[in-house]
């Protein structure tokens, strides 16, 4: 599924758009920099998603705390149910590295929305010259 599909359907879901970053998140993005929040995105995934059984699956990824939780959140990828339901990923199987690089992708896009950043922008680029 393209992401435009993908962030239109879930831009449906009275739940999952009722995410944003708030204030905080935004500064940390800001202080941070985008490849410090792509590392965190790839890091989080890796250690909590692409196992084939996550440890407190459905529990795994907080509420607030950090922009890439709340993203995560936004945009189903937050546990391997949200993952099977949103993006027909199969439970029971690990995640191979070029999913886990999807799913980033995925999760980074929605920020960059969030921070005013339209895809592949000059904004986006600026905070990490090797985007994904």
């Amino acid at each position: 599924m393209a992401q435009a599909e993908l962030f239109a359907r879930l831009s449906r879901s009275r739940f999952r758009s009722r995410f944003h970053l708030g204030p905080r998140e935004r500064a940390y993005c800001d202080a941070k920099g985008r490849s410090v929040i792509i590392r965190h995105a790839q890091d989080f995934i890796a250690m909590r998603l692409a196992p084939a059984y996550p440890h407190k699956d459905g529990k795994q990824t907080p509420m607030r705390g950090h922009p890439v939780f709340i993203a995560q959140h936004a945009t189903a990828c937050c546990c391997r149910s949200c993952l099977e339901t949103w993006h027909h990923i199969p439970q029971g199987q690990a995640l191979t590295p070029t999913v886990q690089q999807r799913l980033v992708a995925i999760v980074i896009a929605w920020v960059d929305r969030e921070m005013g950043f339209a895809p592949g922008s000059a904004d986006a680029k600026r905070q990490n010259p090797d985007s994904i």
